[in-house]
C-alpha cells in the first residue's frame, strides 16, 4: 500500500487543482471559522436581553469542538470535489488501464482510492482539531474536551462526502457530468431531508408519534445530522416541539452508508470495463 499511496502522491503533488482546492479548504475552515466567531462576538456586544450573552459563547472551550466541527462541515464539498477530479482524470487520461498493465490489481486500483478518500479525511479533521483549538484559547476559557466527540462526526461526515465522490466518480467517470450529478443529489437529499424534517414535526406535535428526524436517516444527511451548531436559547426553547435526537440511530445509518458506498465503488471496479 506504501508503494501504491506514493505513486498516487506523484500524480497529485503537481496538479494545479490539487494545491488550488486543498488550499481554499484549509483557509476557508479558519475563515468561515473567524466570521462565525466575530459574528457571535458582534451578537453578544449589542444583544439587550440579560444573561444571553453569558450563555451563548459556542467557541468558549466547552462548545468550541461542536462549533468548529458543524461551521467546517459546511466546506466538505470541497474535498468531495477534488476526490471526482482525481479519479475521474483517471478514465480521462487512461492512466487507470496503466496502472493494470504496470501491475496493479483491479482491487488495489479502488483500495487506494478509498485510502485517498480516508486519508483526506483524516487532514480535514486535524485541521478541525487545529481550528478548535485555537478558537477556544482565544475565548480565554479553561481547556476542556466536552463534545469533542463532534470531532468524530465530522471525519465521519468528511469520509462520507468523499465517498459518494468517489463512488459518482467510478460510476459516470466523466469530471464534469460527475461534479454535476453530485451537487444534483446533494441538492435533491437536502430538500427530501426538509421535507421528511417538517413530517417527522407534524408527527410529533399532532399524532405523539416521534421517530426522529426522518431527514437524518438519508445516505448524506445521516452524518449531518451528527452535527449541529450549539443551541442558543432562543433555540433550546423551541427544542420542545422538535423530535427526538436519536443519535446511535443516526449513527448507525452513517456508518452503514459509509460500508455501502465502500461495497459498491469495490464492485464497481471489479465487474466494469476499464
Amino acid at each position: 500500500m506504501q508503494q501504491l499511496l506514493r505513486t498516487e502522491w506523484l500524480k497529485m503533488k503537481d496538479y494545479a487543482a490539487f494545491k488550488i482546492l486543498g488550499i481554499l479548504f484549509l483557509a476557508g475552515v479558519l475563515l468561515s471559522n473567524y466570521i462565525g466567531w466575530k459574528s457571535v462576538q458582534s451578537f453578544n456586544d449589542n444583544v439587550s436581553t440579560p444573561g444571553i450573552s453569558s450563555v451563548f459563547r459556542p467557541y468558549a472551550f466547552d462548545y468550541t469542538w461542536q462549533s468548529t466541527s458543524w461551521v467546517s462541515g459546511l466546506l466538505l464539498i470541497i474535498p468531495a470535489m477534488l476526490i471526482i477530479i482525481l479519479v475521474t482524470n483517471e478514465f480521462s487520461f487512461k492512466t487507470n488501464r496503466q496502472n493494470i498493465i504496470d501491475g496493479w490489481s483491479r482491487a488495489q486500483f479502488i483500495n487506494v482510492k478509498i485510502v485517498i478518500a480516508a486519508i483526506f479525511a483524516l487532514i480535514s479533521t486535524v485541521m478541525v482539531i487545529i481550528t478548535a483549538l485555537l478558537f477556544g484559547l482565544i475565548s480565554g476559557d479553561d481547556f476542556s474536551l466536552d463534545k469533542f466527540e463532534n470531532v468524530f462526526y465530522f471525519l465521519l461526515k468528511a469520509f462520507t462526502y468523499n465517498m459518494v465522490g468517489l463512488l459518482f466518480s467510478v460510476l459516470i467517470r466523466r469530471t464534469g457530468f460527475a461534479i454535476g450529478i453530485f451537487f444534483i443529489y446533494l441538492g435533491a437529499e437536502n430538500l427530501i431531508s426538509q421535507l421528511l424534517n417538517v413530517w417527522s414535526i407534524y408527527l410529533r406535535n399532532t399524532k405523539d408519534i416521534d421517530l426522529g428526524s426522518l431527514g437524518d436517516y438519508l445516505p448524506m444527511n445521516a452524518s449531518d445530522g451528527l452535527l449541529s451548531f450549539p443551541d442558543n436559547p432562543l433555540k433550546s426553547m423551541a427544542r420542545a416541539a422538535m423530535p427526538s435526537d436519536y443519535t446511535m440511530l443516526v449513527l448507525g445509518f452513517a456508518v452503514a452508508y459509509i460500508l455501502l458506498f465502500i461495497w459498491w465503488s469495490r464492485k464497481k471496479i471489479m465487474n466494469s470495463d476499464l
